[in-house]
């Protein structure tokens, strides 16, 4: 099961590209960078959650711990993904990638991944 929800892993990634490009290229015009960075952040918490509430109805969870095994694996594959692919292909600096966690500056990108990590726990408790 661990398997099959890590390879889950991999559509996340597109939610969270389409959610940036809904952004980037919709409602981020006319809001200011960090309400609209805000809104997007709330968005993906929503996204996020909805796509591990329809994987535990197809892949139930089998207990509090894989699923807190899974929320932790996620984690380690979205931070990595967001540093090398941020960095290395998208060529943004270091300090780019590192604003987005500053949440005394109103950055929320570390809720989003708090959510990523939980929400496979929260989800089996609440079915359970």
């Amino acid at each position: 099961m661990v398997l099959k929800y890590t390879l889950a892993w991999i559509p996340m990634v597109f939610i969270g590209i389409v959610n940036g490009a809904i952004r980037q290229f919709g409602y981020g015009r006319f809001l200011g960078e960090l309400f609209a960075h805000q809104v997007s952040s709330v968005i993906g918490i929503i996204l996020f959650g909805s796509y591990v509430w329809i994987l535990s109805i197809r892949w139930p969870l089998e207990s509090s711990r894989q699923a807190l095994a899974i929320g932790v694996i996620w984690l380690g594959l979205t931070v990595a993904f967001e540093f090398l692919f941020g960095h290395y292909v998208a060529k943004h600096p270091w300090t780019r990638l590192l604003h987005d966690y500053n949440i005394l500056e109103g950055r929320l990108w570390s809720l989003v991944l708090i959510s990523i990590t939980i929400a496979p726990y929260v989800i089996y408790r609440i079915g359970s």
